[in-house]
C-alpha cells in the first residue's frame, strides 16, 4: 500500500484515511485541523489514551457512547466523578472498560482544572514550527519527538496520566499541531 491513495469518489487521501468509510469521515473533516479550547482537547487526549494498544477505529466507533458516558468530557463534571462513576464506567459495554485508563480519564480532568493557563494553552505552547511542506510518506514521520517527549514530561508534572510521548504525538498529530497529512493529500488546512 502506498501512503497515498485515491478513493472511490476520486479524491487523494492518506493511505489510511481511505481504508474505511469512518476513516475517510474522521480523516477528511477532523484529522489534522487545529482544535482548541480545554474541553475539545480534553476529550482527545482521553481518546488517544483509551486508544492506547488498541485500533483507533475501535476508538472512532465508540465515540458517541464515550461522549455520553463522560458527560460530553466537560472537565468539571469528570472532575468531580467518584466510585460509583467509575463503577459505572466499568459496567458501560459503549466504551472500553479499563480501570486504569478510566482512572487516568478522571485524574486527568482534575489535573486540567489545576492549570492556571488552561489545557488549551498548555498543550498549544509545545506545538513545533510548522515544516515547510508536508511529509512525502509516512516513512520520514517518527512516532516520538522532542516536542511530544516535551509535552510529556509537561504533563506528567503536573499529574496528568496515560499521556506518554507516543501518545502525545498521536494527540498533536489529531488536533492539528503537526500537519501530516500526505503530499498530495487532498485535506487543506
Amino acid at each position: 500500500m502506498t501512503d497515498l491513495v485515491i478513493g472511490a469518489d476520486g479524491l487523494a487521501r492518506c493511505a489510511w484515511g481511505a481504508s474505511t468509510p469512518d476513516y475517510a469521515v474522521y480523516h477528511d473533516t477532523e484529522w489534522g485541523r487545529p482544535l482548541r479550547g480545554d474541553d475539545a482537547l480534553y476529550e482527545r487526549m482521553t481518546l488517544e489514551a483509551f486508544q492506547s494498544g488498541l485500533s483507533w477505529l475501535t476508538i472512532l466507533r465508540k465515540r458517541p457512547a464515550f461522549r455520553l458516558a463522560f458527560d460530553e468530557f466537560h472537565i468539571p463534571t469528570v472532575a468531580r466523578y467518584d466510585d460509583a462513576d467509575v463503577t459505572r464506567l466499568l459496567a458501560d459495554a459503549g466504551i472500553v472498560r479499563n480501570r486504569a485508563k478510566i482512572e487516568a480519564a478522571i485524574a486527568n480532568a482534575r489535573a486540567a482544572l489545576e492549570l492556571p493557563e488552561g489545557l488549551s494553552t498548555l498543550l498549544w505552547s509545545f506545538a513545533p514550527e510548522q515544516r515547510p511542506a508536508r511529509p512525502a510518506s509516512f516513512a520520514e514521520l517518527a512516532p516520538i519527538t522532542p516536542e511530544s517527549t516535551a509535552m510529556a514530561k509537561a504533563l506528567k508534572k503536573r499529574g496528568f496520566r496515560f499521556v506518554g510521548p507516543t501518545t502525545a504525538y498521536a494527540l498533536m498529530q489529531a488536533t492539528g499541531m503537526v500537519d501530516d497529512h500526505i503530499v498530495g493529500c487532498h485535506v487543506t488546512l
